[in-house]
């Protein structure tokens, strides 16, 4: 985003925003990776925590409640946490890194839960309704491979590790079934 606003002079006032879960060995190297990017973009970055916003982190939640469903709980307080974070920063749209792959795995858990109205939702490239903050998804149409491959080719830092809970979590299943077909 950084390359084609400056490229095109898109006019965009581009902020990095992290949410820092509280996930310990797993979020501590990628806000690294995000601290690295501010400095190499210069773009101001502003991390939130769970800690800060809720008072506990996800290592705290998986302590107590086992090792199901956390990606179900993450979820629903990253987004909270990424619309609480964009208000602050004033920002009018939030564009993710969900790619191709994030988006698949998503379509697979919502038709094995039945979940019609999020399948509607889960595919489209742009989300918000009005008077709400909308969400841009630009690698949509990209899989998670080609990502890599073009920030190792450009030599980008980046971050791909995968989260230490999601292998036992739903999405871990779902990922699993998808990498296997």
């Amino acid at each position: 985003m950084k390359t084609l606003n400056d490229r095109y002079d898109y006019g965009l006032n581009l902020v990095l925003l992290s949410i820092d879960e509280g996930i310990s060995g797993y979020r501590d190297d990628s806000l690294e990776t995000v601290k690295r990017n501010q400095l190499q973009y210069d773009l101001p970055l502003t991390i939130l925590s769970y800690q800060e916003l809720y008072g506990w982190t996800m290592d705290a939640i998986v302590k107590e409640i086992g090792m199901k469903n956390n990606c179900t709980f993450c979820g629903v307080f990253r987004r909270q946490a990424l619309d609480r974070g964009a208000a602050m920063l004033k920002c009018d749209k939030i564009v993710t890194g969900h790619n191709a792959d994030d988006i698949a795995e998503t379509v697979i858990m919502n038709i094995l839960r039945g979940d019609i109205a999020r399948l509607g939702r889960c595919t489209s490239i742009s989300t918000g309704s009005e008077g709400m903050l909308s969400r841009s998804k630009p690698f949509k149409f990209t899989y998670e491979k080609e990502i890599v491959m073009y920030a190792h080719f450009k030599k980008l830092d980046y971050f791909t590790t995968e989260c230490i809970y999601s292998p036992n979590a739903y999405r871990g299943h779902a990922r699993t079934f998808f990498k296997r077909s």
